[in-house]
């Protein structure tokens, strides 16, 4: 790939949203390092940019993710980031809600990358898998630690080891896509939700986020008390009042993000 084409591209097209283009649609968007990195960046750019309070992650060319790209890592060059992981954002993510926009195909790492994200919206026609397995690989990359969390286990394990792909219309059935698309649409559809979750409270979205991503993990005796620890700046933030305040007054909120 030149060098001089970046490997994301990066756009507001929406107040408070960022776009996430992954731009190596050569390579069917396939991961190295300098992506890896690349994105890292842009994900540090966005949990720590006040005014942004929602991404969306997609992909050029009219497909989303084919993960790691093998080639390079034929050459020790693994799609991995220093601090985030894979990808630049699979271990560590923000804490700020992403959303995946999805058409063609998102297998292997690109199957993870969705699963990284707090919603998935894809196009009818789009492709998902975890075929590591068929290649004597294991998906490593969360696909074995997230997906039977978000599918019923015996499918999750069909998916892990044959290493089929299923259509986009199979996972919508299961509950794993939230919207389904015509093709060509995944990422206008993705904005009219990250526009309808950027118009929620940003400290109330910030812990709900939170608390949602472990709920699943945590033991109910202590759920309560971690959950209060995350949604104490929430219930505090100026902007509770300032939606107590929108809703008897019947108009709607202006958030400050405090």
């Amino acid at each position: 790939m030149d060098d001089a084409v970046p490997r994301l591209l990066t756009e507001r097209p929406k107040p408070h949203i960022v776009v996430i283009t992954i731009n190596r649609f050569e390579r069917r968007n396939a991961f190295d390092r300098a992506t890896a990195l690349a994105m890292e960046e842009a994900i540090d750019t966005f949990e720590q940019d006040p005014d942004l309070r929602v991404a969306v992650i997609t992909g050029a060319g009219g497909t989303f993710c084919a993960g790691q790209d093998l080639i390079a890592a034929v050459d020790g060059d693994l799609a991995l980031s220093d601090r985030r992981g894979g990808f630049g954002i699979i271990t560590e993510r923000p804490n700020k809600p992403v959303i995946a926009a999805v058409e063609g195909y998102a297998l292997a790492g690109g199957l993870e990358l969705c699963l990284a994200c707090d919603l998935i919206v894809a196009s009818s026609d789009a492709v998902l898998g975890i075929p590591e397995a068929a290649k004597a690989l294991v998906a490593i990359g969360g696909g074995l630690l997230r997906l039977p969390k978000r599918i019923p286990y015996h499918l999750a394990m069909e998916l892990a080891l044959t290493g089929d792909h299923w259509p986009a219309t199979e996972f919508h059935r299961l509950g794993l896509i939230n919207r389904l698309t015509p093709p060509g649409q995944a990422l206008s559809a993705a904005l009219e939700l990250a526009e309808r979750v950027a118009a929620s409270g940003p400290a109330a979205v910030r812990a709900s986020v939170q608390v949602v991503r472990r709920a699943y993990d945590w033991p109910e005796p202590q759920a309560w008390e971690l959950q209060d620890e995350l949604v104490k700046p929430a219930l505090e933030a100026e902007d509770r009042n300032e939606g107590l305040l929108a809703f008897a007054e019947k108009r709607q909120p202006i958030w400050t993000g405090r």
